[in-house]
């Protein structure tokens, strides 16, 4: 048999033992953190990393178009990633200290650039990845600065 759950600070019967109890009820606010501080900082440089070493394959997967792995090919896959990562991790340090336009302005960059060199390497014209990489950076522009925009105080503090 199936039942409703208790909604938040809602009285689930019983006898009241306390008035403690209540506070304990009622109380909201933002989930608790599972992980401790150092697993933050792992994290912090530990993603970035793994992200570019897709990205890096994928670049390097593009610009062969199916043939046969070479060591220039290996070569430009981790030469690759090194640069994305770097750009990354530098991204998420500096772009939170920026306003909330900014901060939406140097995502778009950095996902219209992504985005465009990724499409270059499939030996498309530099018209359609500029393009592409333009229609991509403008819906990149205002997913960040709505969320910015709606999570960010005027002085680009989280609200929370």
């Amino acid at each position: 048999m199936a039942h409703a759950a208790p909604a938040p600070g809602a009285r689930t019967g019983g006898a009241r033992t306390s008035g403690a109890d209540e506070g304990d009820r009622l109380r909201t606010g933002p989930t608790p953190d599972v992980f401790d501080a150092r697993a933050h900082r792992m994290l912090r440089i530990v993603v970035p990393v793994l992200l570019a070493l897709i990205y890096g394959y994928w670049a390097a997967a593009n610009r062969r178009s199916g043939g046969p792995v070479t060591g220039w090919n290996l070569l430009f896959g981790f030469l690759t990633a090194l640069v994305f990562a770097v750009v990354l991790i530098a991204l998420l340090t500096v772009a939170p200290r920026l306003p909330r336009e900014l901060h939406a302005a140097a995502w778009t960059v950095f996902v219209g650039c992504s985005f465009g060199f990724l499409y270059s390497q499939t030996g498309a014209s530099i018209y359609r990845s500029v393009g592409n990489s333009i229609a991509i950076g403008v819906v990149t522009f205002i997913v960040f600065f709505y969320r910015f925009y709606t999570r960010e105080d005027a002085t680009g503090h989280r609200v929370h």
